[in-house]
Formats: structure tokens, C-alpha cells, sequence
């Protein structure tokens, strides 16, 4: 995505705004959060230095409207992601991201709200935000006693291999650390930590497996890592290895908009347990491949 850099050399003790201008950058950009000076979000009236660095995002654009709620008591608003927009506001939109749209359809602050997860930008399903400290503590206490369980349904190239042979069920626990590009992540990259997930082949067909997917650890896109690295990339992931298109026996192309990985089902206890129903872009693409809709729905 384009952005414009402004190193300021003049104008000392401007406002943000004039900088804008002079950038020729979109007059909205301030407004949106899409401006920062240095590494800090800017707002309307910011005053910037001689050799500030000021940055200029381009918008990006998005048709989706609003987002489904799921649930909204016990100081949880949990609500259903789709693909196409970030959990939490990012440099190309603060407005647009999944957590204000939350609160416009909750009516409530944007403030109030705290993710106790993230999903990435193109993976769709239930998030849940706290909305009290009561609640954040509590499902944060969840996590670490290991009482707060995610599905995910994910599709992939082909099923996972471990040294050879399919695995049709098991455990995929290499670490996960950083990777050159800053924006990815890889096994045993830079500052590496533990990451365990749990894998399921729920069906195959002759271009794809479907799985059901637990990770057990949060580790920035920890799935993804854990499939492509067992010879499974999930599709649609271009960033790991998996397809864009898949071209069937027919000749027919199918062009993949979305990673295909949907969080499906939280359940924190008997306190929480929430689904969210499989996207129709998912069972589409599932149906297309020769797979079963009714296993989309399978624990």
C-alpha cells in the first residue's frame, strides 16, 4: 500500500495540518488516522519539528458496512470478523478497523473496547472485545490456565505431512519467531518462542483438506506458520506459500479473494461459548473443490 514520507525542513512548530497540504496528501487522512508523526498516530493540531518524519498512508477502501454481534453481556462484546478489514485500527484506516465498527453497532465508546484476540486482516470469525476490567481480567486469566478454547476451519492445499507421512491428527509445535520481513513471521525466527496448535483432518478431496484447528498459544499468525511449515499452506495465503487461484481438472480457474481460515467457535468455560457461521465465500470455495458443506460445521 503507497504512503507518502515528508521529512519536515522548514516550518518549524507548524500543525500537522500544514504539512498535509504541503504534501499534497488527502485532506481526510488526519481524520481517518492515517497520519503519524514519527511513530506516533497524529491528531488535528499536533505541532511537528524540523526533522520530523511525517507519514502519510493511502486509504484503504472497503464495502463492508457492518459486523454481526454475537454476543453483548458480562462486559464482552463479541462479534463476527469478516475478511477485509483489521482487528484493530491500523495506518491505512483507525476508523474502518473491526473495533470501531464493534462500537458503532453496539453503540458504544470505541475506548471501552479491549480484543482479547486478533484476526488477521483477510481471516474472518469470532473476535471478542472486553468492555470492563472485570471481564478483560477474567478471560486474560482464561488464557493463561488454558480455559480458553478457539476452532478455527481452515483450508488447505493438501493435507499436513510430518516427516513423509499424513498426519491426520495431531500437534504442530515448532517455534515461531520473527522474519526478515517484519511484517511475517517464521519457525525458529529471530526471538523465537514455544507455539502449539492442535490439527485435525476433518476430509480431503482430490485439490484440498479441510482442517479443524486449535491453537493452544497466541503467537502472531501461528496457524498459518504451522500449516505451511507442515507442507500444508493454507489457501489463499500468498504470504506462506499458498494459492491465489487453483486451476481444477475441468480447466475451470477459481480465484481466492481470503486466506481460507475462519475462527469458528470461543468457549471460555461455562461463561462464554459463541459461533460464528462459516462465510459463504468459504463454503463456496469448500463446495467448489469437491468438498461436503454439511463437515464445514463439524467439531
Amino acid at each position: 500500500m503507497a504512503e507518502k514520507i515528508w521529512i519536515v525542513r522548514e516550518g518549524d512548530g507548524d500543525r500537522v495540518e500544514a504539512i498535509v497540504t504541503r504534501a499534497r496528501g488527502d485532506a481526510r487522512a488526519i481524520a481517518e488516522g492515517r497520519v503519524f508523526i514519527g511513530r506516533q498516530r497524529a491528531r488535528a493540531g499536533d505541532a511537528v519539528r524540523m526533522g520530523d518524519e511525517v507519514r502519510i498512508t493511502e486509504r484503504r477502501e472497503t464495502k463492508i458496512e457492518d459486523v454481526a454481534i454475537l454476543f453483548h453481556a458480562r462486559g464482552a462484546l463479541v462479534v463476527d470478523k469478516p475478511a477485509g478489514i483489521p482487528t484493530i485500527p491500523d495506518a491505512h484506516d483507525a476508523h474502518g478497523s473491526l473495533l470501531h465498527r464493534a462500537a458503532r453497532a453496539a453503540k458504544i465508546d470505541p475506548r471501552l473496547l479491549h480484543a482479547t484476540s486478533r484476526l488477521d486482516r483477510e481471516v474472518s470469525g469470532v473476535v471478542v472485545f472486553t468492555t470492563t476490567d472485570a471481564a478483560r481480567a477474567s478471560l486474560h486469566h482464561a488464557r493463561i490456565s488454558g480455559r480458553y478454547f478457539r476452532r478455527y476451519v481452515a483450508l488447505s492445499e493438501r493435507a499436513p505431512r510430518v516427516n513423509l507421512l499424513q498426519e491426520h491428527e495431531g500437534t504442530w509445535s515448532a517455534r515461531i519467531g520473527r522474519a526478515r520481513d517484519p511484517k511475517k513471521r517464521m519457525v525458529d525466527g529471530r526471538d523465537a518462542t514455544d507455539a502449539l496448535t492442535r490439527y485435525r483432518v476433518v476430509a480431503t478431496t482430490a485439490r484440498a483438506a479441510l482442517l479443524s484447528v486449535e491453537p493452544v498459544t497466541g503467537r502472531t499468525h501461528q496457524i498459518r506458520v504451522h500449516a505451511a511449515h507442515a507442507g500444508a499452506p493454507l489457501i489463499g495465503d500468498r504470504d506462506y506459500g499458498g494459492a491465489r487461484s487453483i486451476v481444477l481438472a475441468s480447466g475451470k480457474v477459481i480465484a481466492v479473494t481470503r486466506i481460507a481460515l475462519h475462527c469458528a467457535r470461543v468457549r471460555v468455560d461455562d461463561w462464554l461459548d459463541v459461533r460464528a457461521p462459516i462465510p459463504a465465500e468459504l463454503r463456496a470455495l469448500w463446495r467448489e473443490l469437491g468438498g461436503d458443506e454439511a463437515l464445514l460445521e463439524r467439531d
